[in-house]
Formats: structure tokens, C-alpha cells, sequence
């Protein structure tokens, strides 16, 4: 399911852990959101690795968990597209 991620994060050194966590899994497309693809699993492990990282009293990551018509509803304004085509291919 297309999902969009964005996150606050206070310490520098979690942020950057975060940031690469993320790029493991989708596209960033812009400085703390990322646009992925993520099945019920890869969500929920992603889920489970986003908390070992983050301290839950001072951060923030929000998962926004789109189908298909919303995916379609999507606007951006000046440049950037949505990234619905899959980042990693299995061969």
C-alpha cells in the first residue's frame, strides 16, 4: 500500500538513523518525508524499527497509509512527481 511517512525528530544523531532507515524503504521527497510502498508486513517491521530508533516522548513519525483513488487524488504544486513505481526489484 502507497505510504507516506514524515517525521520530527529533536536529536540530530536519531534523525540521521531514521533518514537512512527510510531510504531502505522508499523515496525521499522532501527533507523528512518519504513516499513508499509497503505491504501489511514490511510495514509493521518497519513500524517496530522506526520505535527502536526514536524517543517516543520528544519525536514524531506519522504514517499515512493511502489507496489507490487517494494515491490518485494527490496534487503536488511546482516540482516533484508521486513515486508510485517500486524502488527495489527482485530478480
Amino acid at each position: 500500500m502507497f505510504t507516506i511517512i514524515s517525521y520530527d525528530i529533536v536529536s540530530d544523531k536519531r534523525r540521521t538513523k531514521v533518514m537512512k532507515l527510510l531510504k531502505g524503504y522508499g523515496t525521499r521527497v522532501q527533507y523528512s518525508v518519504f513516499e513508499c510502498t509497503l505491504d501489511g508486513p514490511r510495514f509493521a517491521a518497519l513500524g517496530r524499527k522506526l520505535l527502536d530508533l526514536i524517543d517516543v516522548n520528544t519525536d514524531s513519525v506519522r504514517c499515512y497509509r493511502l489507496d489507490t483513488a487517494a494515491v490518485q487524488r494527490i496534487t503536488i504544486h511546482g516540482i516533484g512527481r508521486v513515486t508510485t513505481e517500486p524502488t527495489h526489484y527482485w530478480v
